[in-house]
């Protein structure tokens, strides 16, 4: 009976040692190694690759975001987004697509409106848009309907209103765009694309500066 009692107690506490162990090792020593690692290496990817203006954070690069004025680059539609109906204490947001097939008659139709809208929202006195230069980001969501970037085709079609209501040299508007088009990934990987956060926090201090 002794020895039963010894050998489960030297059992129990060889456990609790383990468990010690364990516990300072992958819930301390680990995450510590793993956070200085991504501090020291990738410090702006590791805090949310956040963009600042004027001392603070203004967002995200890598998220997308609604409701700039006509003054400013426009994203992609965000038809996917939902509305939080359950916790209703927050202003919350569910990401997500539509999840239309293309010949989808609700589909065709808000994408005929968006490129409608897009016409008429760019077309200044001395500048018609054509339907046929609307790219497909500027009418249609992403997957997430979070995207953070537009196609340079879309960034280059607003540049004559974005010129237009900042009272700005055209020249200068679509230098700006043509300064944040970043190259596909390592050369060959996805598409050219435009920041829309980025490129509206430089037309910001580009108005400043004028």
């Amino acid at each position: 009976m002794n020895n039963s009692l010894v050998n489960t107690a030297r059992l129990l506490g060889a456990g609790f040692r383990a468990l010690l162990v364990l516990t300072v090792l992958t819930g301390v020593v680990y995450p510590l190694a793993v956070t200085g690692v991504a501090q020291a290496l990738f410090a702006d990817k590791a805090n949310g690759s956040e963009i600042r203006a004027d001392g603070r954070v203004v967002g995200s690069s890598l998220i997308g975001q609604q409701g700039y004025g006509p003054g400013y680059f426009q994203p992609r539609p965000a038809d996917g987004l939902g509305t939080n109906s359950i916790n209703t204490r927050y202003k919350l947001i569910v990401s997500g697509a539509t999840n239309l097939s293309a010949d989808n008659k609700k589909l065709v139709d808000s994408v005929e409106r968006a490129k409608a809208r897009v016409v008429e929202d760019n077309s200044v006195p001395g500048y018609t848009v054509e339907p046929s230069q609307v790219p497909a980001d500027a009418v249609t969501s992403s997957g997430s309907g979070l995207d953070p970037d537009i196609s340079p085709a879309y960034a280059e079609l607003q540049v004559h209103r974005v010129a237009a209501r900042n009272n700005l040299p055209l020249a200068q508007v679509e230098k700006l765009v043509k300064d944040h088009i970043t190259g596909r990934t390592l050369g060959f990987m996805g598409e050219p694309r435009v920041n829309v956060l980025e490129l509206n926090t430089a037309l910001n201090d580009l108005v400043a500066h004028t």
